[in-house]
């Protein structure tokens, strides 16, 4: 008998130790995936940060030996990989240098006549790379730095420079009574180029036309080409009605639509040069007694760049006026920068991008970024005032041209475009009325300004999460309260799996059937769809009120399952509504509801809109919202609920007193839930929302999410580049934002369950 109780005991204690062992090694195993999941999500927040933290890092700059110079550079250029440059000076020469050193290289001079010398040199259009010659007898010389690049057998680089000249060597004639030209501007194509000049006492338009000699290039024989010796044409020509003092600037604007003559130190005149040339205003620049030094344009000639006296550098361009009827343009200071105390004496633009560099006459020359209004950089790189300045195409290098010196600056700064500033805040964007949130990443434009405001995108995250919430929450509670509490256990059986299996449909599936065939359906049909809203809810009160008023004995169903006498009212409803739809479109709207919303009510309708994203993502969230909080009401303990019932209470009292106070930690958690599911969702949202990236509050109009961004335009984006790395930062903003509510809500649900867990 000892042996079997001992056996027995052994047994038992076998079992106990089994048990720990299993305990322990499950309990290791639930603590390693909770430990790994935090891991993971700390490694994904590391990845983000790690590929946004480029976008706001400085500028590394780091500057060359000064060389001295006899006399200051009338204009520098540098070919993309920083390895020679050319240099003109007053004289005429052309110096082939070392970008980098300054060494000259070589040394030709211009093709001018004896006695001719360089009265002023002027940069066309950054983007064309054209450079207008001011001759001292009244010619003009137009020409353009030619970089011919070529690999030997081993692949290494070799840069030959030159100067060309697309126009022809021979001067053409701007002034003809032989004065220096001094303030012109000039742009050009293939067929010809335009010249805006102070010449011949006037301000003059001048336009050379490309005309064919018939005669064959030199060194060509017969049937070697087909191209033929082109020579230049003066052709139009208009004198603009300039009143105004001797302009000391002249620039002319976007396509060569616009002239700018600047003139009396602080005033400009603005010409429209679409047909005959007309003055449309005359505006003042500067204000406080500050003279304008120096003006350039902006890549594109949208922006005009107002350097004064003062230090400070100010972005002008034209604005359409909203309010009036024809497109009348009134030239709006847009920002401005106080770079320093000093007087600006040389602007240059960037080639590719919307920022430019800024010499003044204490030597500093500054890089500053407009969309995004960073002042990257600060750089003292000589210590007379600076007078040329120069980047290089690919933004990597920096030629300073001073009084006495030449020097080379290595910059090292990918992404000045984007700041705190611009992606969260309004930015007045060229060609823009006012200030406002754009996304727009991409154009087929070489001018673009890159708009890369977040706002719209977290703005179209929470619209469509609200209107999928405002469909989904009041639907998945109420449902959840009447399965858990008053339904009979039979039906509730086939309901609750029902429901939860709708978590089963793939959202892209949701998403194809939103935008193929539920969006045009509510389009044909979007007076029924509001009957519909309006009449269901009437029907269900109706029948209601009609059953409550049945006698006893003649409700010959169970209790429990009085809702499924709701099915065929709602289904003859929906019927009624779409049946309807068209004669109430015919009899009230004038036969097109969606042009009576715009006249009527300005309210714009787009097929593919926020009406459209709650209808398919409230159902797409309907199913965890309820399947969550129908397991909390229904775990509410059944004393609570019974001695609620013992002490007189009705079914519904003891729902609103007791079971929602007890379940609410678990409420709250399923709203969050379906929340953070709807903050997150790509697909339905990405086929049925349009993707426009538009901040407005309006149903009938489409939106643009955080994560439909990044699902559509990362395929699209260079890697590394300004685009690819922003669309990081809106993957980082996703995650902080969803990061952040599922915080809130496990601080509310324990403090919830803190409060009515001791029932």
């Amino acid at each position: 008998m000892m042996e079997k109780t001992k056996a027995a005991s052994a047994k038992v204690l076998r079992m106990q130790r089994q048990r720990q062992i299993k305990d322990k090694v499950v309990n290791f195993t639930i603590g390693l995936g909770g430990v790994s999941v935090i891991v993971a999500i700390a490694l994904i927040f590391f990845y983000l940060m790690v590929e946004v933290w480029p976008l706001f890092k400085g500028a590394e700059v780091k500057g060359e030996q000064a060389v001295a110079t006899a006399s200051p550079a009338l204009y520098l250029n540098a070919d993309e990989y920083n390895d020679s440059g050319v240099r003109i000076l007053a004289d005429g020469h052309v110096q082939i240098i070392d970008a980098k050193s300054g060494a000259v290289r070589s040394e030709t001079t211009l093709p001018l006549a004896a006695g001719v010398t360089v009265a002023a040199v002027h940069e066309g259009p950054v983007l064309s790379g054209l450079v207008g010659i001011g001759l001292s007898n009244g010619k003009l010389l137009v020409a353009k730095p030619d970089y011919s690049v070529s690999y030997d057998d081993h692949n290494a680089r070799t840069v030959t420079t030159s100067l060309a000249y697309p126009y022809g060597q021979e001067p053409v004639t701007i002034d003809a009574g032989g004065a220096p030209l001094k303030v012109f501007y000039v742009r050009g194509d293939d067929e010809g180029f335009k010249v805006l000049a102070r010449a011949n006492n006037q301000v003059v338009r001048l336009a050379f036309a490309a005309a064919s000699t018939g005669e064959e290039p030199a060194g060509l024989s017969f049937g070697d080409s087909e191209e033929t010796v082109k020579h230049y044409v003066a052709g139009q020509s208009d004198v603009l009605d300039y009143q105004g003092a001797e302009p000391h600037d002249i620039i002319i604007g976007q396509d060569g639509n616009w002239g700018y003559v600047f003139h009396d130190r602080n005033r400009v005149s603005v010409y429209n040069l679409r047909g005959e040339p007309v003055l449309t205003e005359d505006v003042a620049l500067t204000d406080g007694g500050a003279e304008v030094t120096t003006v350039a344009a902006l890549q594109g000639n949208i922006s005009l760049l107002v350097g004064d006296s003062s230090g400070q550098v100010a972005q002008w361009f034209l604005v359409r006026d909203p309010k009036s009827e024809v497109d009348r343009f009134g030239l709006k200071k847009i920002r401005s920068v106080k770079l320093g105390k000093a007087a600006i004496t040389a602007i240059a633009a960037e080639a590719r991008r919307k920022g430019f560099l800024a010499g003044d006459a204490s030597g500093v020359v500054s890089y500053y970024y407009t969309t995004s209004e960073r002042l990257i950089t600060q750089e003292q790189a000589a210590t007379t005032p600076i007078r040329t300045l120069s980047m290089s195409s690919r933004s990597q290098g920096v030629l300073v041209q001073s009084e006495d010196s030449y020097s080379f600056w290595h910059l090292d700064i990918e992404h000045p475009d984007i700041s705190m500033s611009s992606a969260w805040s309004k930015v007045w964007y060229e060609s823009y009325e006012a200030p406002g949130y754009t996304w727009q990443s991409s154009s087929g434009t070489t001018d673009f300004e890159s708009k890369l405001s977040l706002m719209p995108l977290t703005f179209g995250t929470l619209k469509a999460a609200f209107y999928a919430m405002l469909l989904a929450a009041p639907l998945a509670i109420c449902g959840a309260m009447y399965t858990a509490i008053f339904m009979a256990p039979g039906l509730r059986r086939k309901v609750k799996p029902a429901i939860e299996l709708m978590q089963a449909l793939p959202t892209v599936i949701l998403g194809f059937l939103a935008g193929l065939w539920l969006a045009p359906t509510i389009e044909a049909n979007l007076p029924g769809i509001f009957s519909l809203l309006i009449l269901t809810p009437i029907a269900i009160l109706v029948v209601g009120a009609l059953w409550s008023r049945l006698p006893l004995e003649k409700r010959n169903v169970a209790e429990g399952w009085a809702p499924v006498i709701l099915i065929v009212p709602i289904l003859a409803v929906a019927w009624l509504s779409f049946a309807c739809s068209q004669p109430i479109e015919n009899t009230f709207f004038g036969g097109d509801v969606r042009l009576w919303l715009e006249t009527s009510t300005g309210l714009k309708f787009d097929q593919r809109n926020s009406l459209i994203v709650g209808l398919a993502m409230g159902f797409a969230v309907i199913a965890p919202i309820f399947s969550i909080a129908e397991d909390a009401l229904f775990a509410v303990p059944r004393h609570l609920t019974n001695g609620s019932l013992a002490l007189g209470a009705t079914q519904w009292q003891t729902l609103v007193r007791v079971v929602l106070p007890t379940a609410s930690p678990g409420i709250f958690s399923a709203l969050m839930i379906g929340f953070g599911r709807a903050v997150g969702e790509t697909m339905i949202v990405l086929m049925a929302t349009g993707n426009t990236a538009v901040m407005d509050w309006n149903i009938f109009e489409g939106m643009r999410t955080l994560s439909a961004n990044v699902a559509v335009e990362m395929g699209e984006a260079e890697v590394g580049s300004t685009h690819f790395r922003v669309l990081f930062l809106s993957a980082l903003v996703l995650f902080v934002l969803t990061f952040i509510l599922n915080t809130v809500a496990e601080v509310v649900r324990t403090r919830l369950r803190k409060k009515y867990g001791s029932l």
